[in-house]
């Protein structure tokens, strides 16, 4: 008995194969394909790094001297502090312990550590943990906080394991700067500005709205090169012609054509992994001030610990990878042209670069916590109003924002100095 193959529209012999190849097997050489589609084909599969935390795996962190849980961030340092036997130390700084720092120039691929890898939108937020204190079940919301206490040891729990859902971060930085220090360095700020401040902005600050908050950022080493091509111009003769308001500036140049290649490596890159804060819509909110107060010392960044996070709030990340390549890719543009940039200062009327390629030759994804002390204040008006942000970088006091203004007074100042410009302007005429 003889079995016939289908051999109608629709069927696998539709489509008939490629010339020379056996029987459902479609060999493609890849140097035929585009070069986007070619380098995605023949690109390695990422790598992971396991930055997880096996001795806090049960969610237990355990005073290393009596072993107790109630563990807290020591205020103005990377220490942790026992509050019953009042022990202090320092969680291990994860570029060590990683060895994160090293072999930049050789990186190769993609690197993603544990707590950057891919979200899934499907895990959930509430985790339950066996308390080793007594036995209980205790459940911890990642949404709302990262630590819970059994209700029925007192002991602490935290989330110290990563899960996919973008709660629990590679590293985290800790608050350096005190919310007393905070409070200051946000009036002052204010205080050079009050001239034209809003009334009932100035009237309803309140320290208890200032709040310490971490947020996420992904940081990244990388490895690439770039290669540029443009003109540059040489200023060779510069003349005037024409008399009074008539009078025009000319200029003569040589120009040139400019080709570039530079090879470089980026350490501790730092990129906004929230969704909300990439989205910068200054008609909305000011939250694009939160990357005037960069950087942040990311080397001294330790392992995740959720005890870090007791008495401050956190935001997750929700942004994989994939979605900050492209940004990635323009910051590293940014730095190659900035790379090149001394050896083309004889181009006295500049260099206008018309062609840029970027080879992105390996890059090493972490994912942190960095903190920050953050004030808001709502601006009523129209299409909802502007929600305006003054942060201080919680690790250096460096302090930057956004303050709702009074456009009355802009005008009258404006008019005001016009007015006095325009009557010394006339003074000197008449002299």
């Amino acid at each position: 008995m003889s079995t016939q193959r289908p051999s109608g529209p629709g069927s696998p012999q539709d489509v008939p194969p490629v010339p020379g190849a056996s029987s459902g097997e479609f060999p493609i050489d890849p140097a035929t394909l585009p070069g986007p589609i070619r380098d995605e084909l023949q690109a390695p599969d990422p790598v992971s790094i396991d930055t997880g935390s096996k001795e806090l795996r049960d969610g237990l962190n355990h005073c290393p001297k009596c072993g107790a849980t109630e563990i807290r961030h020591r205020a103005g340092s990377d220490k942790l502090i026992c509050l019953f036997c009042r022990y202090e130390w320092t969680a291990a700084r994860v570029e060590e312990e990683f060895g994160l720092g090293e072999g930049i120039d050789q990186l190769k691929g993609t690197q993603i550590a544990s707590g950057a890898q891919g979200i899934n939108a499907d895990t959930a937020s509430l985790r339950s943990f066996k308390c080793t204190g007594c036995g209980a079940e205790v459940v911890v919301n990642t949404e709302n906080a990262m630590t819970a206490r059994c209700h029925w040891c007192r002991h602490v729990l935290g989330v110290n394991e990563q899960i996919d859902n973008g709660a629990v971060p590679d590293a985290v930085l800790p608050f350096h700067i005190k919310k007393d220090e905070a409070v200051a360095r946000i009036r002052q700020f204010v205080g050079k500005r009050q001239m034209f401040a809003l009334k009932a902005f100035k009237e309803e600050f309140t320290p208890e709205n200032v709040l310490g908050v971490y947020l996420p950022y992904m940081v990244v080493d990388a490895n690439a090169s770039a290669d540029v091509t443009g003109f540059g111009e040489v200023e060779t003769r510069r003349y005037t012609r024409g008399e009074g308001k008539d009078q025009k500036t000319y200029y003569d140049a040589d120009v040139y054509q400019v080709q570039r290649h530079v090879d470089f490596t980026v350490d501790d890159l730092t990129i906004e992994s929230s969704a909300r804060r990439g989205n910068l819509d200054t008609r909305a909110n000011t939250n694009n001030v939160i990357n005037a107060i960069l950087p942040f010392d990311t080397k001294n960044a330790v392992k995740w610990n959720a005890s870090y996070l007791a008495g401050y709030s956190s935001e997750k990340r929700d942004r994989d990878v994939e979605h900050l390549q492209p940004r990635l890719e323009d910051q590293l543009l940014s730095i190659a042209r900035a790379q090149v940039h001394s050896s083309v200062r004889r181009y006295d009327r500049g260099v206008r670069w018309e062609q840029e390629h970027l080879d992105v030759h390996g890059t090493r994804w972490v994912a942190m916590y960095l903190p920050v002390w953050l004030y808001s204040y709502h601006q009523p008006g129209s299409d909802g109003g502007m929600l305006h942000y003054i942060a201080v970088n919680g690790r250096t006091g460096k302090t930057m924002g956004s303050v709702p203004v009074q456009q009355w007074k802009l005008i009258t100042a404006a008019l005001t100095v016009g007015t006095l410009v325009e009557g010394l302007a006339l003074w000197f005429i008449g002299r």
